[in-house]
């Protein structure tokens, strides 16, 4: 269902099937048409029945992964609302409950919130949605986050949140989400990983102060004061992954054994270590050790990471690989 996106959420019947819920305020749409509420789209399109709805009776998703709308955006979407329309009906579910006046009738947002928040500034009182019952479809939850994670404009830390709800909530492995949503078990892993930061650098991250790779880089760092250094070096320097990563070897306080010698690194190996890093998608260091014979080098490669999902990434990328230079 999660790699479907949302078009496998609308199901394919005939719009004249379905019937106006009784006691309700809509107007089912079989044909273009275009109102007072600047409201425009094609019933058919979405082979489903189509509702307007006062906008006031809509409530926000309180699970919505999406925590960040920028607002010149939300006003560019506004304006084309009222010269446009809603072109894409809003996803919703329907609940009563009794109170002391009688039955009322609510909605809660399934998909759609940047439309209904923009709708909203727009001034439209009504809005076009598609009513999905919760109890025999897929858990709104779970098609909020469809939606979310189809877009290309989530941040990082946004991405790494709807990922951590799918594990809790819905008790899917990082296999399992990376099977929905085809992306690799490694992309899910590294993703997640960013929620082990310090809020300080999570926000950062998510108001794009600082990219997922030097974000990625700063987890490498076990020390929190010289995390903490490190991401106000960052920022204040605007600081590229190389240089971040530069910066990060010097503060590496590996312990070395008697056998070790700490030396400035072979520009060669320097090389050939970055490229490895770049191919296996995780931090690596070539140590070399002292030997009594000068011209033999010896050492080792040392690949950082994070949880068993990405060992086996690792593994499968090697697998392949063959890099060409002096120390193969």
């Amino acid at each position: 269902m999660l790699g479907k996106g949302l078009e496998s959420l609308i199901p394919k019947k005939n719009p004249t099937q379905q019937q106006t819920p009784q006691g309700e305020d809509f107007s089912f749409q079989n044909e273009k048409k275009t109102g007072n509420s600047g409201l425009n789209f094609n019933a058919k399109k979405y082979q489903d029945a189509i509702f307007h709805i006062e906008i006031d009776k809509i409530k926000p998703n309180p699970q919505q992964p999406r925590k960040d709308f920028n607002e010149e955006s939300l006003k560019e979407l506004a304006n084309s609302i009222r010269e446009h329309g809603i072109l894409q009906p809003l996803l919703v579910s329907k609940t009563e409950k009794e109170t002391e006046f009688g039955a009322d009738v609510e909605y809660q947002l399934i998909a759609g919130e940047r439309r209904l928040r923009a709708a909203k500034i727009a001034g439209v009182k009504s809005v076009p949605v598609i009513i999905k019952d919760t109890a025999k479809d897929v858990n709104y939850l779970e098609m909020a986050i469809v939606e979310n994670l189809q877009r290309s404009n989530l941040n990082s830390i946004e991405t790494a949140r709807a990922y951590a709800k799918l594990q809790d909530v819905f008790g899917l492995t990082q296999r399992e989400i990376a099977g929905r949503l085809a992306k690799s078990r490694e992309t899910i892993a590294n993703t997640l990983r960013l929620l082990n930061l310090p809020s300080e650098i999570q926000e950062a991250v998510a108001k794009n102060q600082i990219n997922e790779s030097q974000a990625r880089l700063l987890l490498v760092i076990e020390d929190p004061v010289q995390q903490q250094n490190l991401f106000k070096e960052l920022l204040q320097n605007n600081l590229s992954v190389r240089e971040l990563r530069q910066r990060i070897r010097k503060t590496d306080q590996r312990p070395t054994t008697n056998d070790q010698q700490q030396k400035p690194i072979d520009p060669e190996i320097l090389g050939l270590q970055e490229k490895l890093t770049e191919l296996l998608g995780a931090p690596v260091k070539i140590v070399l050790r002292q030997t009594q014979d000068k011209n033999k080098k010896e050492g080792e490669v040392v690949i950082s990471f994070y949880s068993p999902e990405e060992i086996g990434g690792i593994i499968k990328k090697l697998s392949p690989i063959t890099l060409a230079g002096p120390w193969t």
